[in-house]
């Protein structure tokens, strides 16, 4: 499938039409779904009959929007008018249906553009590899029998796979940039708030972030352009003006202090994961180094606050259905109720102190590189893995280095590194809060170097 700028291009163009794209949408779904585990929800019927109304407005000679019949997908965790908000669980199954879309679905449609379904995640999005109990495990595209990272696996899958050419997940310490890091594609997180949380099922409210899944940089713009923005619903959303970033993508690195992020972003990874990051180091021409001070307790920190409003979430549903829950969650869940307080307000004013001294780097850089996962994507049902000649959990260390940046909400879009004959990396380019435009600037240099590239995946499938 194309991407989204693309088709809607062409359908205006009346090259063709919205019901034939959302078409080809719904047959690659239908071709890859049994293989890739990508979707909970499908919405044939309703998606194929918005297309049509799409048609009849560009027959009419209506604009419907800069997204007009761009086929999309959500994180199982947006409501959707209608539908079961599962958001990964057994337990929402028995909850009514959403009364409305939340915002992000609600302004993607303004736009012109189409939704074919929801998508797998991780439990309450308590998760790194979309390995869910309830539905199954999410399969990477490039890799049938390794994990797509989450918690937002479904959603990357669906992209990497071209079953859709964009579609949001939620990120609270990486779940954008880790699947799409481990599926090859663009992800961004924006600025904390940048993007309305409204109508999606919380986790961490304090870390939660909204944000997109593309394989071009133009569309991860574009998608941005179309939902970031104030919004009344959403108590923390940002009231600064909505600024355009597709402009932005043509200015190419003038102005720009770009630097390589070192110590903690160093170490801690297999040798192709740092290599990544020295690749796009070199092609930018980047020799600066810089430190983000007191990562590794930063992380620690966001262990702490994540376990403790997660916990404090589930509570009653912990005390009354336990066994309904995914172990795995369940597990970690319980944990975080045991933090003590004392705990939770310390990690709070570290916070507060490590925003400042971050915010004080980005008066010296722009622009800052480093890993998003500390190895491509292992096996599904992996629990160890080997780096620097230590066995270490799997999942809870996909987020060494995302999670550090997540704790102070700063806008990161991680960047696909393709691997000749192994499965793809990720970097990530690091901004201060409310530069979204520098960073997607430096990676639409990236791609136009074609350093960077989101290829569409054919799954490999038993004949």
């Amino acid at each position: 499938m194309e991407n989204a700028t693309t088709i809607s291009a062409a359908i205006k163009a009346g090259q063709t039409t919205a019901t034939a794209v959302v078409t080809a949408s719904l047959e690659q779904i239908n071709k890859y779904e049994s293989h890739l585990n990508a979707f909970t929800t499908v919405l044939a019927d309703q998606a194929l009959k918005d297309a049509g109304a799409i048609d009849q407005q560009i027959a009419q000679g209506q604009d419907p929007g800069p997204l007009a019949g761009v086929p999309f997908a959500v994180k199982d965790l947006c409501d959707i008018a209608g539908i079961v908000t599962l958001a990964g669980s057994k337990i929402n199954q028995t909850n009514p249906p959403a009364q409305k879309d939340a915002t992000v679905v609600r302004k993607l449609k303004q736009a012109g553009a189409i939704l074919v379904g929801a998508c797998l995640m991780d439990e309450y999005a308590y998760g790194f590899s979309t390995e869910n109990d309830h539905y199954g495990p999410c399969h990477n595209p490039h890799n049938l029998n390794h994990i797509t990272g989450g918690s937002s696996g479904g959603s990357a899958a669906a992209v990497a796979a071209g079953l859709v050419p964009v579609a949001i997940g939620s990120d609270t310490n990486g779940s954008i940039r880790v699947p799409a890091a481990l599926c090859g594609i663009f992800g961004l997180k924006p600025t904390y708030g940048r993007i309305s949380r409204a109508g999606t099922y919380p986790f961490a409210g304090s870390f939660d972030h909204i944000g997109p899944f593309a394989r071009s940089v133009a569309d991860i713009a574009a998608v941005f352009d179309v939902c970031h923005g104030p919004d009344e619903l959403d108590a923390v959303c940002s009231d600064r003006p909505a600024q355009p970033c597709t402009p932005e993508l043509f200015k190419g690195l003038d102005g720009l202090r770009l630097a390589v992020a070192d110590d903690h972003f160093a170490q801690g990874g297999h040798p192709e994961a740092l290599q990544a990051v020295a690749k796009l180091a070199s092609a930018l021409g980047v020799s600066q180094v810089v430190t983000i001070p007191e990562a590794e307790r930063a992380r620690a920190a966001a262990f702490v606050i994540t376990a403790s409003e997660g916990s404090n979430l589930h509570l009653t549903r912990l005390r009354r259905q336990p066994l309904d829950f995914d172990s795995a969650t369940r597990d970690r869940l319980l944990a975080g109720a045991l933090i003590p307080a004392s705990w939770y307000n310390q990690a709070q004013r570290f916070r507060s102190w490590y925003r400042q001294r971050v915010k004080q780097l980005f008066q010296e850089v722009d622009v800052i590189l480093a890993p998003t996962t500390p190895y491509s994507a292992p096996p599904i049902g992996q629990k160890m893995v080997m780096v620097e000649g230590q066995e270490i959990p799997v999942r809870p260390n996909l987020g060494i280095y995302t999670q550090p940046l997540s704790f102070i909400g700063l806008p990161i879009i991680s960047v696909p590194v393709q691997q000749p004959g192994g499965l793809p990396l990720g970097v990530q380019l690091i901004a201060a809060p409310y530069r979204e435009d520098a960073i997607l600037r430096v990676a639409a240099v990236l791609e136009k170097l074609a350093v960077v590239a989101a290829p569409v995946v054919t799954p490999v499938v038993d004949p």
